[in-house]
């Protein structure tokens, strides 16, 4: 009886070793697959290397340079590969080079429209691609990009006429707008037109010329403004769409020699721009951190190409469609906060705005 017993004990301890080893080997070779199969996970995320093309509308004024250098850099230290086009204000060409960027089998399209509406045929040829589509600081109206990222561009115009208006609330105004096919000339001038529009009202502010200068182009910034002053109009102050428009319109006043007596309010913070500054022929720019708004596009790039959700709250209407909109601030920028503001970011070197001041 004790040895039936003595079996059973033995036979029992087998059967527990046996389970045991099976358990162990079942489990090793899950460990075993699962490594496998992230691996084989990880070469095919290897392989397929996320390809972003830019297609930018101009490379003419000095921020769109900065605007390619650092979404470019961006996007490759995440690891992304950037394939860029320049379309020179040309909106067949934007078009066609959108093409060239879907032949290469592109996952996302960063985009900025030489011209509001007619680069919406390139998103929709985008879209029929299944290729995500970013549309970069100038919005493409009704085409219901994946996402619009900028600047809060209506603020851009109150800056400006909040500025002038704290300075100059009485007098003559000039405005230059830029383009009209580039959807932030309207943003910009909803922003300051809500600020003067009181002001118009009660005769306080006359405007003496609106205008917009096509393709951004500073020479029809200067021939604008030296027609005024020409015909003897007097002018207190001047709204520019943009700094390149600034400068032109400050080479007219130059010949006047009013340059720095007539206080000239613009955007961009381009080098040229704050070097006016500091030097007193120009009031002020609105500084646009670039870096932030690249970064920014870099990583919801990213995450458009991995099918992965934007989480972005704000909307924006493009003239048929909510499309979603991040937006950053704009910083109103001085003589008295240059240093603070676009030297302390090193989006311009100290030495390089001073340039042309004695020390």
């Amino acid at each position: 009886m004790e040895s039936k017993n003595v079996i059973k004990v033995i036979v029992a301890i087998v059967l527990m070793i046996i389970l045991g080893v099976l358990v162990f080997l079942t489990v090793k070779h899950v460990v075993a697959y699962r490594e496998v199969k992230n691996l084989n996970s990880n070469l095919d995320k290897k392989e397929h290397k996320i390809k972003i093309g830019f297609s930018l509308g101009t490379l003419k004024e000095e921020r769109w340079i900065k605007d390619r250098d650092i979404v470019m850099a961006k996007l490759r230290e995440l690891g992304a590969e950037v394939l860029v086009q320049n379309a020179n204000n040309d909106d067949q060409d934007q078009l066609k080079q959108v093409k060239y960027l879907l032949d290469q089998k592109i996952d996302v399209l960063i985009i900025v429209p030489n011209d509001l509406e007619k680069a919406s045929y390139a998103v929709s040829l985008a879209q029929k691609e299944g290729v995500k589509v970013i549309s970069y600081d100038r919005l493409v109206t009704k085409s219901n990009v994946d996402l619009y990222i900028s600047f809060d561009n209506v603020k851009v115009g109150k800056l400006m006429a909040e500025y002038l208006v704290k300075r100059v609330p009485r007098g003559n105004y000039l405005i230059i707008n830029g383009a009209t096919t580039d959807n932030n000339t309207k943003m910009i001038k909803e922003g300051y037109d809500s600020v003067l529009k009181p002001r118009i009202e009660s005769g306080d502010i006359k405007i003496v010329k609106e205008d917009w200068a096509p393709n951004w182009m500073t020479e029809y910034a200067f021939n604008s403004t030296d027609e005024l002053l020409q015909k003897g109009v007097k002018i207190d102050a001047v709204i520019a769409g943009d700094d390149a428009l600034a400068g032109g319109i400050i080479e007219a006043l130059s010949e006047h020699r009013l340059a720095g007596k007539v206080l000239v309010a613009a955007q961009d913070a381009d080098l040229a721009a704050c070097q006016r500054i500091v030097e007193g022929t120009q009031a002020m720019t609105v500084y646009k951190p670039i870096d932030k708004l690249a970064e920014a596009t870099a990583k919801m790039a990213m995450k458009l190409a991995r099918g992965e959700k934007l989480n972005v709250k704000n909307t924006i209407y493009d003239g048929k469609y909510y499309v979603p909109y991040y937006v950053l601030e704009p910083i109103a920028v001085d003589k008295t906060n240059i240093d603070d503001t676009v030297i302390k970011d090193g989006f311009h070197n100290r030495d390089e705005v001073y340039r042309n001041v004695s020390k």
